[in-house]
């Protein structure tokens, strides 16, 4: 067994709603504290999740929340034994925010859901349950097709809003991480993610959150085949090479992580669609090594202020959810990750 103690391991609550719904063919929410509870029951040779990250927004968290109530939240995950890491913000049109390249009132939304979520992040820093960790977002505009009538335009306008949050987070002793994934327009692929980012120019305060299965995708070039890395039928040799040249470009810039599988397809629930689609973490279509692909992103990690990884298991059936197997799956892939590429 390895001595490393760093990362720390965390288990994302989300997979609980992203996805689920009231709607036809859907399946219902988990809640909250039963999220945390499959998360507390996950146990490899003795080893457990330290942590969770979390979603800010109903039905787990109200974002509008009084002081208190986040603190019997705070409570509550801290009785499990965990730490509150990287939360993501309610950015999106029908939470609280709305598109980052739409207009003034639009972009303004966007801007208060940043705003929320450092207030949430403060109260949770002063309870002492958040020690690390980033809040999260994308561009909230969802596909790419009105991003392509004018991509430096709306490139612009994407990175126009994210430099607002960014003042907003810099002063809450903050930083935002840009999720990478082919869904959310402007960040959609690699060369966009790393153009977006530089035109936002804060690399201090606004970097990339990488996720394994979405990143993949970049590779693949979906919804941008000009910026494809590899070829279908690719060799093991291939892949290596052009996963090495993509984590290279976007790894300076990734402040926050996902270790995920990934079985080569596209997948969507509800409004989330044409997405990277998560598998188990022993799924035998799975296209990762995710010990040895998840070491390209790790290099140096601590320098850029990463303390914990998370899995993110996003929109898995709820019955895949409810077995203990798929947990201690995770976590003993997340484990083997930390004894290759952790530290103390």
């Amino acid at each position: 067994m390895s001595s490393n103690t760093l990362p720390k391991l965390h288990n994302a609550m989300w997979p609980g709603l992203v996805g689920k719904g009231d709607g036809e063919g859907q399946e219902p929410p988990i809640s909250l504290e039963r999220m945390l509870e499959l998360t507390a029951g996950a146990e490899v040779d003795g080893q457990k999740f330290d942590g969770i990250d979390y979603f800010l927004f109903l039905p787990h968290t109200d974002p509008n929340a009084s002081d208190d109530e986040l603190n019997e939240i705070a409570d509550m995950i801290q009785g499990y034994g965990f730490a509150v890491g990287s939360l993501v913000a309610p950015v999106w049109g029908g939470t609280v925010g709305d598109t980052a390249m739409g207009d003034a009132e639009a972009r303004g939304k966007f801007v208060e859901a940043v705003k929320m979520a450092c207030r949430i992040a403060g109260v949770f820093n002063k309870h002492g349950v958040r020690k690390y960790g980033v809040i999260r977002i994308d561009s909230a505009e969802f596909g790419v097709e009105k991003w392509r009538e004018d991509p430096k335009g709306n490139t612009a306008k994407i990175a126009e809003t994210f430099r607002e949050a960014g003042k907003i987070a810099a002063d809450n002793g903050e930083r935002l991480a840009v999720e990478g994934e082919i869904c959310w327009a402007g960040h959609h692929s690699w060369k966009d993610t790393i153009d977006l980012l530089e035109a936002v120019g804060m690399p201090e305060t606004v970097g990339f959150q990488a996720d394994m299965a979405h990143t993949y995708l970049f590779l693949m070039g979906y919804n941008a085949p000009e910026y494809a890395l590899l070829q279908p039928d690719y060799t093991e040799e291939e892949f290596y090479a052009a996963y090495e040249k993509m984590v290279d470009k976007l790894r300076p810039w990734t402040i926050d992580f996902h270790v995920a599988q990934n079985d080569g397809e596209v997948h969507g629930a509800r409004s989330h669609d044409k997405t990277g689609k998560h598998c188990q973490a022993d799924d035998p279509n799975g296209k990762l090594d995710i010990v040895k692909c998840a070491g390209y992103w790790l290099k140096d990690a601590s320098s850029r202020g990463i303390q914990h990884l998370c899995w993110d298991g996003c929109m898995f059936p709820n019955a895949t959810l409810e077995s203990p197997g798929t947990w201690n799956a995770i976590l003993d892939a997340m484990i083997k990750v930390r004894d290759a590429h952790g530290w103390t």
